[in-house]
């Protein structure tokens, strides 16, 4: 969100979010760095983990109980006497945990109703947790084992999850300032209720790619690639990269070259 943001913002200054605040400066302008905030911003989703690799983190924590249920169950060339134990422990387990997902909350028109106006979309939220709940069980029933390879599945369940995190502090966040006195307080069920708008949106979009998408042809486009087949799109090609090694030679002690490190303000 950070990301669209300054990206906007860039967008809204038109070419002086493109210039550098250094040369909006020196024509004598306010300098503002609107095109390295997109640089800096940038690095959010590279560091600490791309966000690639963390949706998978979080992705198998959220199948993670299915596979200790499922153990045995999901893995090929398991004995028959032993998927047969395995079968009956995850009977037990399922028998428990299936019936939590059907009703809730969600279904009461009154629930939640401290939330005032934002309550619809609390409402909303306990509803869509349990269908993601029953979403990533069918995932697991339908690929067994094979679901830790599904990652367009994977990450979409792991984006439906941060929409409906999103909602529920937003909610929250707006019911504290709308309660705390402050003089926020009578516009922040306005912002809020925009917000949880566009997010379930999202959320429901997120819902529907979940079983209607392109990843079976993506994935085999991507194999493609790997093997070379469309390098011939690469030809003319103009590289803009200065020459020299893509990792360089870490020596011990302080660095001989001159430091371009940029620092806003």
């Amino acid at each position: 969100m950070g990301s669209r943001i300054v990206d906007e913002l860039v967008q809204v200054r038109g070419g002086r979010g493109y210039e550098t605040a250094e040369s909006l400066a020196a024509r004598g302008e306010r300098g503002v760095p609107a095109e390295q905030m997109v640089r800096d911003m940038r690095i959010n989703r590279i560091f600490e983990g791309s966000s690639e690799i963390m949706r998978l983190f979080i992705a198998r924590e959220a199948v993670d109980a299915h596979l200790a249920a499922a153990g045995d169950l999901i893995e090929p060339g398991v004995p028959t006497g032993q998927r047969a134990r395995a079968a009956a422990k995850a009977g037990g387990f399922y028998a428990k945990w299936l019936p939590t997902l059907m009703t809730g909350e969600g279904q009461r028109p009154g629930a939640y109703g401290e939330f005032g106006p934002l309550a619809e979309y609390l409402r909303y939220v306990e509803r869509a947790s349990r269908k993601l709940a029953r979403a990533t069980f069918y995932g697991m029933a339908r690929w067994q084992g094979k679901l830790e390879r599904k990652q367009g599945f994977l990450g979409r369940i792991v984006d439906i999850g941060a929409e409906l995190y999103a909602i529920s502090a937003t909610c929250a966040r707006a019911q504290f300032d709308a309660t705390s006195g402050t003089e926020r307080g009578p516009v922040a069920f306005e912002l809020a209720k925009v917000f949880c708008a566009q997010a379930r949106q999202r959320a429901e979009e997120l819902f529907t790619q979940l079983w209607h998408n392109t990843d079976a042809t993506d994935s085999a486009l991507a194999r493609h690639v790997l093997a070379g087949r469309y390098t011939w799109l690469e030809e003319g090609i103009i590289d803009p990269s200065i020459p020299g090694p893509w990792i360089a030679s870490a020596e011990p002690g302080p660095s001989k070259a001159t430091n371009v490190h940029r620092h806003i303000g």
